[in-house]
């Protein structure tokens, strides 16, 4: 115990000692957004901080270029700390992917002396593309995971919470082609691929009534035509269909697809419809490891729930890992109440002191995690358990 609370300390030393070096790469990132799998920028920054710092790392592994590998040690239990870092297409780090991505720099290098204490490893993982791609996902099936006993991320938003809940979702692409005609001289011979898009939408909206609470249908028009006096022969949207869980996703995109089919044949327009290469999964929060983080997290001075029902998530490819290794995805303030994830005014605190405050509790209180976690092989084995109970129960 008393070298559990010392290493704690060293840890936290750690990242104080390093938090100016720290928020100026969070800062770089912030400064220099890259969307999915275009991060290279972002990329070499944090393995170049990692390799400085005796990790030893792969890049461009699972056939991703901007994903990597990096580690410390060479036993068990082998403790992955995940790293985001692709911008939102337009909004910049809307999201605090910077945040993220340094918290977990942060925190692998921090941990570093739990582990030459402790034995064990410690992997961070830079893992590309989570906002519209799914690059967790992908990494998962080439077998980035394979060797994972734990994993654990931490993402900025507006409340302290050490359980997330996030919904399943799909992505989904629609197009209708139509006929093209004059609209006034002959409006007869064409085939308005325009309304079959509206007549969609008026369907999932009536569709919406009818599902669960906290199940989600939302899209845009990407191309509703070329000029107002032709009959426009394409449309085209995105949608992204989500629900608590993968079997009543699967349920609710048949019902979503009836609606565009039903368009079909009302217009006499053809369909053609595509789902994203990736399904993202629920989360599947691991409790045990989820109250580690929370007592290191409150240990820090903060007031974290270990749940917050008053919150809510979107999706998030971290849901993926969550289901074949035990894992958190807990949630670090670093903006008031009111404040929307994916807005500019989001983007701005993810650059602002309290993002640097964030940052650095979020790396402390996993890298404690892991001194937790190296220093008591019976709270690993409470962990896989929980695990496995949970998988044996689905």
């Amino acid at each position: 115990m008393v070298q559990t609370a010392e290493l704690k300390n060293a840890v936290v030393r750690e990242v104080d000692a390093r938090l100016g070096q720290l928020t100026e790469l969070s800062l770089r990132l912030h400064a220099n957004p890259e969307v999915g799998f275009q991060e290279t920028k972002a990329a070499g920054w944090l393995t170049q901080y990692l390799a400085d710092n005796a990790f030893s790392v792969e890049t461009g592994i699972c056939d991703l270029p901007t994903a990597f590998r990096a580690v410390y040690g060479t036993g068990e239990p082998r403790i992955a700390i995940l790293a985001e870092y692709d911008a939102l297409p337009e909004m910049g780090h809307a999201c605090g992917h910077n945040v993220i991505a340094v918290s977990a720099v942060g925190a692998g290098v921090a941990s570093k002396a739990a582990v030459d204490r402790l034995g064990g490893s410690v992997l961070v993982l830079g893992t590309p593309a989570e906002e519209i791609y799914g690059g967790k996902a992908l990494m998962l099936e080439r077998g980035a995971f394979d060797s994972v006993d734990l994993a654990m991320m931490v993402h900025p938003g507006t409340h302290d919470a050490a359980i997330t809940q996030a919904l399943a979702c799909q992505t989904l692409d629609v197009e209708f082609f139509g006929r093209p005609s004059h609209a006034a001289a002959y409006p007869e011979l064409g085939i308005n691929a325009l309304e079959a898009m509206l007549q969609s939408f008026a369907a999932i909206n009536s569709l919406r009534q009818h599902i669960k609470d906290r199940a989600r249908i939302h899209g845009i028009i990407t191309d509703g035509g070329e000029a107002a006096n032709i009959v426009p022969a394409h449309s085209a949207a995105n949608f992204i269909v989500r629900a608590e869980d993968n079997e009543y996703l699967g349920e609710l995109k048949r019902r979503v697809i009836a609606c565009f089919e039903g368009a079909a044949l009302a217009s006499g327009a053809r369909l053609e419809y595509r789902w994203a290469e990736v399904q993202y999964s629920a989360m599947r929060n691991n409790l045990t490891l989820a109250s580690l983080f929370q007592q290191n997290m409150e240990a820090l001075g903060r007031r974290i729930k270990l749940a917050d029902p008053d919150s809510s998530f979107g999706s998030t490819d971290m849901g993926n890992v969550s289901q074949v290794v035990p894992g958190i995805h807990p949630r670090v303030a670093i903006a008031p109440e009111g404040i929307v994830v994916h807005s500019p005014e989001f983007a701005q605190a993810a650059a602002s002191e309290a993002g640097s405050r964030g940052l650095s509790d979020a790396a402390k209180a996993m890298a404690m995690t892991v001194v937790d976690l190296l220093a008591s092989p019976e709270t690993v084995g409470r962990v896989k358990e929980e695990f496995r109970k949970e998988n044996e129960e689905r």
